[in-house]
């Protein structure tokens, strides 16, 4: 059974589930489904803003399709949930793709 099946399968079992979602979305992006990577990503955060790992992918896709006044907006939310959450990693991260796009 393939990678996307067997998430979905899960997920069947576990709807709802964060790390699932955000799993199969990245499967999705190695697929080259933007779209559907997409769709997960922003279902997944705006369910669950504090779900900070996925913020840096959405925004890389968002850049990646050219929809970088987008993906700026992402990858501030993102930097505001870490914060919130203490993770100064994920904050770091984003900060600095956020000046790579941003300067």
């Amino acid at each position: 059974m393939d990678r996307i099946a067997k998430l979905k399968e899960y997920l069947a079992a576990t709807p709802g589930d964060n790390f699932l979602e955000h799993a199969l979305a990245l499967e999705y992006i190695k697929l080259g489904d933007d779209e559907q990577a997409r769709s997960l990503f922003e279902n997944l955060l705006n369910r669950n803003p504090g779900y900070v790992g996925s913020y840096y992918h959405l925004a890389k896709l968002l850049e990646r399709i050219d929809k970088t006044e987008e993906a700026v907006k992402v990858y501030e939310r993102g930097m505001d949930e870490a914060l919130k959450a203490g993770d100064k990693h994920a904050f770091g991260e984003l900060k600095s793709a956020w000046e790579e796009l941003t300067f």
